[in-house]
């Protein structure tokens, strides 16, 4: 049997970044383990209840309609679609993700840092400014 090649650890960093997965629709991780079984038991009984009511109605029905019931039953039409859970995102698209947020908030405190600089040095004591839409006015000793 061929020996199994040992990776180095920036190979394995990296396929640890592309096979890593991180829940990403805003649920809380922890939640999602209790959530998704839930969702698909639900999604399970109602095809149940459906399946339970067209067959209640079969003995009513005439031969065309009975065979096309008892075909979509047989062939699980009812289940066609339904609720699938979303794929989690890649481990490397998240961490992309969390450096732009940090970039953004680092840059945003710089720009409001120097905003206030030049306040101070004009003498005011007080100013508003707006970073993407938020505006906020900031008071400050005049020391």
């Amino acid at each position: 049997m061929p020996e199994k090649r040992r990776l180095r650890p920036a190979d394995k960093k990296a396929l640890s970044y592309t096979k890593d997965r991180r829940n990403s629709f805003g649920e809380n991780d922890k939640a999602a383990r209790k959530a998704i079984p839930a969702r698909k038991a639900c999604e399970n009984r109602k095809n149940r209840r459906k399946a339970v009511q067209a067959l209640d109605t079969y003995e009513t029905l005439d031969e065309a309609s009975a065979d096309l019931v008892e075909s979509s039953l047989t062939k699980d039409v009812e289940r066609v679609g339904g609720w699938k859970k979303s794929p989690d995102q890649p481990l490397a698209d998240h961490i992309a993700r969390q450096n732009d947020s940090r970039d953004f908030r680092d840059g945003r405190k710089q720009w409001v840092g120097t905003k206030l600089i030049d306040a101070k040095e004009q003498g005011h004591t007080s100013f508003s400014y707006s970073w993407r839409g938020a505006n906020v006015d900031s008071k400050f000793d005049s020391n």
